[in-house]
């Protein structure tokens, strides 16, 4: 049995495998400003072999008047989409993004909600893979539709409903957009500015090193126990704008060994969209 890769992977490791006809690699770059300057930053050079998957088109459903930015997509969409890329039970899957992560990392939540096990986000991203002169192509393989079976792991997110009645309970909310953002002094994307009240503050970033990698699992843990407090991982529920870099903060999670948090998809978008729903400004309490 083939070594077989969560959560992480180095570079080192994917160069090795850029032939294997069992590993497919997906390019999640995107940018919340430009849709277009993912695509366009594919076609301009990618890892050989990799496949684009766009935030909007691929990694989200459409969004209505009450969700968020990027709802989640349709499971059985979602999964006829990675059959087409070549993707079923025995692929090792590798995403990554020259953005820290920030959107692979969606790309890898999604894959394991569906229950995808071997799934792993590149450490360093592309910028890893170009310090390290490894190749890149033009060029975009076409790759055998397989069929993908998924099992939805329909308990791994909460909709806002159960969110008002978790916080209620106890539950504590990890907010993963920038302290900015989260205090409510800037707000570039949606339509008011603040969080949740009750939120904890916790910018994603947090969770990598000085060159874009995630920090030790160790180091993870210290960071996640000191900010958690006494609540267990599944007590612990994860946010962001719209439901995106939230997964950095599940996916750095996993890696110090903490699995079980969930995912609130809709996010600050969804919440903030309902003028009647409460907003608090400031650091966290």
């Amino acid at each position: 049995m083939p070594a077989r890769y969560q959560d992480l992977v180095s570079t080192q490791v994917v160069a090795h495998h850029l032939d294997d006809a069992d590993w497919v690699l997906l390019d999640c770059r995107y940018d919340l400003t430009d849709s277009d300057a993912g695509n366009n930053a594919y076609a301009s050079a990618h890892l050989p072999g990799a496949v684009y998957a766009d935030l909007e088109r691929d990694l989200s459903s459409a969004p209505t008047s009450s969700s968020g930015r990027h709802p989640l997509p349709q499971p059985a969409t979602l999964g006829a989409r990675l059959g087409q890329w070549g993707v079923d039970k025995h692929t090792q899957l590798v995403v990554y993004d020259d953005s820290g992560g920030a959107f692979a990392a969606r790309a890898w939540w999604l894959a394991r909600w569906l229950g995808h096990e071997h799934v792993a986000v590149l450490d360093g991203g592309l910028r890893a893979w170009q310090r390290h002169g490894l190749p890149m192509t033009t060029t975009v393989d076409s790759r055998d539709a397989v069929a993908f079976e998924f099992d939805e792991h329909a308990d791994w997110c909460v909709d806002v409903d159960q969110l008002q009645a978790e916080l209620a309970s106890g539950a504590l909310l990890l907010d993963a957009r920038s302290a900015d953002r989260f205090m409510g002094d800037i707000e570039p994307l949606d339509s008011r500015a603040g969080h949740i009240p009750g939120a904890h503050n916790y910018p994603f970033a947090a969770n990598l090193d000085e060159r874009g990698h995630f920090l030790q699992a160790a180091e993870l843990r210290a960071c996640f126990d000191a900010a958690s407090g006494d609540h267990n991982a599944s007590e612990i529920i994860c946010m962001c704008g719209s439901g995106v870099t939230a997964c950095h903060n599940l996916l750095a999670m996993a890696i110090a060994g903490l699995p079980g948090a969930r995912l609130y998809p809709g996010s600050w978008s969804e919440w903030c969209s309902d003028p009647d729903r409460p907003v608090a400004t400031g650091p966290d309490c």
